[in-house]
């Protein structure tokens, strides 16, 4: 137990140990720990937030979800960069060739200001008539645009806040990711209320209030990102012979990253339809669905910092070629997400009505909440390794392999599934809940059965 606890601290502070040489449970707790505990800050946060927003009524939470909709194309373009970003700098210094590594870092960079220009400036100038496309009632346009406008327009902040985590994510440096997002978050929790309620000094600006505190938030969060590239990590660091573009370097990364945006943007446009969808049944559905999906979330998202550990693992020992260590790494980090998920998928399961009480009283979200949140937490025991399969694919730079998995399960699936049941079955919202735990199950079958086949050994990154 002690030596339990002294890896914790180990992986807390930072440390420079060479994750292809430790035992794999060693390697999968520092890296585990502090990546669980950035994608927790996270988790909180995005609770937080809807908790707030909530006392604004449903009109400013169906606001909020059809926003992050909309948002799918940001954590597209972020996800699939940080994808690329992840096992490219992995598979580098697994190499032990740094100097590589931070030029690549360099390059993901780049690309991810390039790619922020233009959705800003649209998503800045075009937010009501984008909400009127999603079926927005003139209600939620109304108390939302300034927050739809915002959120879109200042999408650099999520960019290069994904980016430069992965960066060090796939280093091995998963302690200052986690302070950057610590750092992000916690801005983001305190100001929240400030701006949306008016908070002594502070304007009281409604629902537009919590995406100033995000924006104030995730910008402060870059700037600590930059100084601790400039200042160095323990495997890796930026310095100024590194600041040019290398077009060569940055082309490579772009193939490997647009693959991963393309199995970003199955995934996200599938959940962007699965709203539109949803919409026609009520801002009522829609409301509930927003608050039980955020505490759902909550629940995934360390789950996420455990399959990105494997990433890292994948593609730090093919680079070091230890491909059979690198299963290994995959297997153990599963096994460990498929009892931390499964835990909080049964306390979900036997305590939705109440969780979701805490959020809203509202007599028509209640019922959709609960319904939501209890439905979709059945499936975590699969989720578990689905998720890690689908990281562990992409740290090996096999970025196609899940990308076919999603656009069968996503699109091919679910979709029809959730018109199916809510519209030829009539099942409503309920038949949406039920495609999304069966989808997510299937894409977790599949992963499994292909991880075994073991091609993703030989892919060169």
């Amino acid at each position: 137990m002690s030596d339990f606890w002294s890896s914790v601290r180990e992986a807390l502070r930072g440390t420079r140990q060479d994750f292809t040489e430790l035992p794999i449970r060693r390697a999968v707790l520092l890296l585990a720990v502090p990546m669980i505990l950035e994608m927790s800050m996270e988790s909180l946060f995005v609770l937080v937030d809807i908790f707030w927003v909530s006392h604004l009524g449903p009109e400013a939470v169906a606001a909020v979800g059809l926003t992050e909709a909309m948002l799918t194309i940001i954590y597209t373009v972020a996800i699939g960069l940080s994808i690329g970003a992840t096992a490219t700098v992995a598979r580098r210094i697994g190499e032990k060739d740094p100097e590589r590594a931070a030029r690549s870092a360099v390059q993901v960079i780049a690309l991810g200001i390039l790619l922020s220009i233009p959705i800003s400036v649209a998503g800045a100038m075009f937010a009501p008539k984008l909400l009127g496309l999603m079926r927005a009632s003139p209600e939620v346009i109304e108390q939302g645009g300034g927050y739809t406008a915002m959120m879109l327009g200042g999408n650099a902040t999520v960019l290069l806040l994904f980016l430069g985590n992965a960066i060090f994510r796939g280093a091995g440096d998963a302690a200052i990711a986690m302070r950057v997002l610590w750092l992000a978050n916690a801005l983001n929790i305190v100001l929240g209320p400030c701006f949306i309620f008016g908070l002594g000094p502070f304007p009281e600006l409604g629902v537009m209030g919590a995406s100033v505190a995000t924006n104030i938030g995730r910008g402060t969060g870059v700037i600590y990102l930059v100084y601790r590239l400039w200042k160095g990590g323990a495997h890796i660091r930026v310095e100024r012979r590194h600041l040019k573009l290398e077009l060569a370097t940055m082309a490579a990364v772009f193939r490997l990253s647009a693959t991963g945006m393309f199995q970003m943007l199955i995934g996200m446009t599938s959940w962007l339809a699965l709203i539109v969808i949803l919409s026609g049944f009520g801002t009522a559905a829609l409301a509930g669905y927003t608050i039980a999906i955020r505490i759902i979330i909550f629940a995934l998202l360390p789950s996420w910092g455990l399959s990105n550990a494997a990433a890292t693992l994948v593609g730090q020992n093919l680079g070091a070629g230890k491909p059979d260590r690198a299963e290994q790494a995959v297997w153990k980090a599963g096994f460990y997400n498929m009892l931390f998920l499964g835990s909080i998928g049964l306390l979900f399961v036997l305590l939705a009505g109440p969780i979701i009480h805490s959020f809203t009283q509202d007599p028509e979200v209640v019922p959709f909440g609960v319904a939501c949140l209890r439905t979709v937490s059945f499936g975590f025991l699969f989720y578990a390794y689905g998720m890690v399969m689908g990281q562990a694919f992409n740290g090996a730079g096999a970025v196609w392999t899940p990308t076919f998995i999603n656009l069968f399960c996503f699109w091919l699936w679910q979709l029809p599934l959730a018109y199916a049941l809510g519209h030829s079955f009539g099942w409503g919202p309920r038949g949406l809940f039920a495609a999304i735990t069966i989808a997510w199950s299937t894409y977790a079958v599949i992963s499994v059965t292909i991880f075994k086949r073991g091609r993703w050994k030989v892919k060169k990154v």
